[in-house]
C-alpha cells in the first residue's frame, strides 16, 4: 500500500468501515512511514477530543409521538357483505398459510444474517483493538474508576463488573462503534489472552438466550436480557473458558438488577 491508497482509506480506517484485510494494509504502512503516521496521529487526537468535550443529547420521547401524529392514518376499506363460497375460503385460506411460512422463514433468514454482520463488526472491532495499539481509552482495573469515564459519552450508563478474583481481570474500557451507534467496550484479561466485551441497550432484542459462534479462529458469545440489553464477548479463549467469563458476567448482572 502505499501513501496516495493511506490516506484515501485513513478517514474509513478510522471509522472502521473497510474490512479487516485493508486495515491489516493500513496498519503496516503506518509502522513505515512516519508522514502517513502524523496523519494517522492528528486525525485520532482530533476523534478523541470531539469524544471527549462534545454534547451527546437523547432524543426526547414527545418526538416519536410528533412524529406518528404526523403520519396518514389507514384508510378503512368498505365491507362487501355476502356470503363466500367455501372454494374461496379455502383458497384464502392456503394463501393465508403460505403467507406465514414464506414470513417465517424470511424472519429466520433475515435474523441470521444480521447476526453474521454484527458478529463480523464485533469480531472487527476485536481485532483492530488489538493492532492498533488501541486497547483501552481509560487505562485502569478500578471499576469506580472506568465507569465514571463512560458519562457524558453514551446515552447510557453500562455496568462494570471486577472478576479478578476469578483471573478475569478487568484492564480498561474505551468508546466503539457497533451496529450503527457507540457501545461500550470493556477489557478483561485472562493469562495472555484478551477479552472484548460489549454492551448497549437494546430493547427490540428477544431476552434470556445465549448464543456462540466461531470466526476465524475466534470464539464470540452473544446474549440479551433485560437487566443489560445486548451483549457480545470475544477473544480468543478456548470456548469453555469464554463460556466461564460469560457465566460469571451473568451473575453480576442478576445481581445487578436484583
Amino acid at each position: 500500500m502505499n501513501c496516495d491508497e493511506s490516506r484515501n482509506l485513513i478517514h474509513g480506517y478510522l471509522d472502521r468501515e473497510i474490512d479487516l484485510v485493508r486495515a491489516m494494509e493500513i496498519e503496516k504502512h503506518l509502522e513505515g512511514c512516519a508522514a502517513c503516521k502524523g496523519i494517522y496521529s492528528r486525525e485520532t487526537a482530533m476523534r478523541s477530543a470531539i469524544r471527549e468535550r462534545a454534547s451527546y443529547y437523547v432524543a426526547p420521547k414527545y418526538l416519536e409521538a410528533r412524529i406518528r401524529a404526523a403520519l396518514p392514518k389507514p384508510r378503512k376499506k368498505a365491507t362487501v357483505f355476502g356470503q363466500p363460497s367455501l372454494n374461496l375460503l379455502g383458497f384464502a385460506a392456503s394463501m393465508a398459510f403460505a403467507v406465514v411460512i414464506t414470513w417465517g422463514v424470511a424472519m429466520q433468514l433475515n435474523t441470521a444474517t444480521a447476526n453474521d454482520r454484527l458478529a463480523d463488526e464485533i469480531l472487527s472491532a476485536h481485532v483492530r483493538s488489538l493492532m492498533a495499539n488501541h486497547l483501552v481509552d481509560v487505562d485502569s482495573s478500578d471499576k469506580h474508576t472506568v465507569k465514571p469515564w463512560f458519562n457524558g459519552k453514551l446515552d447510557f450508563s453500562p455496568e462494570v463488573f471486577d472478576l479478578a478474583a476469578q483471573d478475569f481481570p478487568l484492564i480498561g474500557g474505551r468508546l466503539d462503534y457497533i451496529n450503527g451507534r457507540p457501545v461500550a467496550a470493556l477489557v478483561y484479561r485472562h493469562r495472555k489472552h484478551f477479552i472484548n466485551f460489549f454492551h448497549w441497550p437494546d430493547e427490540s432484542q428477544e431476552k434470556n438466550f445465549v448464543r456462540t459462534k466461531t470466526k476465524q479462529g475466534y470464539n464470540l458469545v452473544y446474549w440479551a436480557n433485560s437487566g443489560m440489553g445486548y451483549c457480545w464477548v470475544v477473544s480468543d479463549l478456548q470456548e469453555n473458558e469464554l463460556m466461564q467469563f460469560v457465566k460469571l458476567l451473568q451473575q453480576q448482572q442478576r445481581a445487578a438488577v436484583s
